[in-house]
């Protein structure tokens, strides 16, 4: 990174961190500090609204939720996070539950975002973490139109190109009532594992520039809708590299402290970026990001170097075989994270992987009878249909297994129903033959 002299101060907070093996230490003064804020959740605590929240100890405060205007109910789990110094808004939510996806159509209409920054898959560690709210299209083996007719919209599958990282997907959004349609945008990151981080800065960064490009973040539009599973762990790590790169862009970085903009995120949606990594991941990013001109470079330009192969590996293991199921959701919020590793004694984040598309290419054998290599679209075709036949996979699995334990409850009961008869008549017929027994001694 240079020597220290050619540091800048967040470059120089960094490498202190890093050579104290400090990041655990850094990110429990942040959750300490989080925890003397004295703002009210009254409307995520009412019973009428419990079962629209996915995790429980995972809140919109009073002062900066959403609110509907129609439908059933004026409350989601969503927080607008506004940083008035670098002209940016966010509005940053929970993936969507199968009974209040409705409402997240209608919080995206009412609030005219043009775009939807997905951060996370729906199913992750087998276990499921956002409902499907979008159409997956007819050529994937789904709709390519879903209706809510509670709320009067209907969303429609108009294009999906799918890279080796992200997806990106244009929903058209139509208001049924008076006709008129908007197309948002929707950006999705498909490689970013849950209470983890993404493979590098480079990837992260490519992702975060194709976004800018779109529009999607500027000031005349809407607050573009930003959510993971719990709207607080990524989609905060996102929001807090886009805001401080930002602020470094227009006053420099020495007059940027990333804890105090990160502490100001947090006064508007709890918990903002739940793990020491992510905290660290963002330095590495704000980093990087503010030492490279990310408006010129195309997210699609190779970026190929000996570290990507180690990448490389690293997801594939990912997949192939899952890390242990996270702690419970709170616990980022409510303990000291006792026992997170050294962060020195972990290696360097890898940089970014070569695209899944050249490495097939180099590998793939020709097509019978006429030698011809396949295409790039091909490859990412049949990778797209084994994902999805993996995630329906899972779903049916786990819906198979429910329905198992369902049989297995209804099965014990029905056993143990005429046993219980049989003890009942037991003790009854015990119970009169002692009366009877006394009676006649007396």
């Amino acid at each position: 990174m240079g020597t220290e002299t050619d540091m800048n101060s967040i470059e120089r907070e960094f490498q202190e961190l890093d050579k104290n093996g400090a990041w655990a230490v850094a990110y429990q003064e942040i959750r300490s500090e989080s925890l003397k804020f004295d703002f009210t959740l009254v409307e995520a605590k009412k019973s009428k609204n419990k079962n629209l929240n996915r995790y429980r100890d995972v809140s919109p405060y009073d002062h900066t939720r959403i609110i509907l205007s129609k439908g059933s109910s004026d409350y989601i789990n969503a927080s607008l996070v506004k940083i008035e110094q670098a002209r940016r808004q966010y509005i940053l939510t929970q993936g969507p539950l199968p009974n209040t996806t409705a409402h997240f159509w209608l919080m995206v209409w009412e609030q005219n975002c043009k775009a939807v920054l997905m951060l996370n898959k729906i199913v992750e560690k087998n276990q499921v973490k956002c409902h499907q709210y979008w159409p997956v299209g007819s050529k994937n083996g789904g709709e390519d139109i879903m209706e809510f007719t509670d709320v009067n919209l209907k969303v429609e599958l108009a294009s999906e190109t799918e890279g080796p990282y992200f997806t990106t997907r244009i929903l058209r959004l139509t208001d049924v009532e008076s006709g008129s349609s908007r197309d948002i945008l929707h950006f999705h990151y498909t490689t970013w594992p849950d209470f983890g981080v993404p493979q590098s800065p480079t990837v992260f960064l490519r992702f975060l520039n194709k976004v800018r490009q779109s529009g999607a973040l500027a000031e005349e539009v809407g607050p573009a809708v930003v959510h993971c599973s719990a709207g607080i762990g990524r989609s905060g790590t996102f929001c807090l590299v886009d805001t401080c790169l930002i602020l470094i862009k227009n006053n420099g970085c020495d007059a940027v402290k990333v804890r105090d903009v990160l502490l100001d995120m947090r006064r508007q949606r709890m918990g903002l970026i739940q793990t020491t990594d992510q905290l660290r991941f963002s330095y590495l990013a704000i980093i990087e990001g503010m030492k490279t001109d990310w408006d010129r470079i195309n997210d699609n330009d190779p970026v190929i170097e000996e570290e990507e192969v180690n990448a490389n590996h690293i997801q594939n293991n990912e997949e192939e075989d899952p890390p242990p199921l996270p702690p419970p959701r709170g616990e980022s919020l409510k303990t000291n994270n006792v026992g997170t590793p050294d962060i020195t004694s972990l290696p360097p984040l890898p940089s970014e992987p070569p695209s899944e598309s050249s490495s097939e290419e180099s590998s793939a054998p020709p097509s019978p009878g006429n030698g011809i290599t396949k295409s790039p679209d091909g490859v990412r075709q049949r990778k797209h249909e084994e994902r999805n036949a993996a995630v329906a996979e899972k779903l049916q699995e786990m819906k198979r297994k429910q329905q198992q334990s369902e049989s297995w409850n209804n099965f014990k009961r029905s056993l143990l129903k005429p046993i219980n008869i049989s003890i009942g008549l037991v003790v009854i017929g015990g119970g009169i033959f002692l009366i009877t027994y006394f009676v006649n001694r007396v």
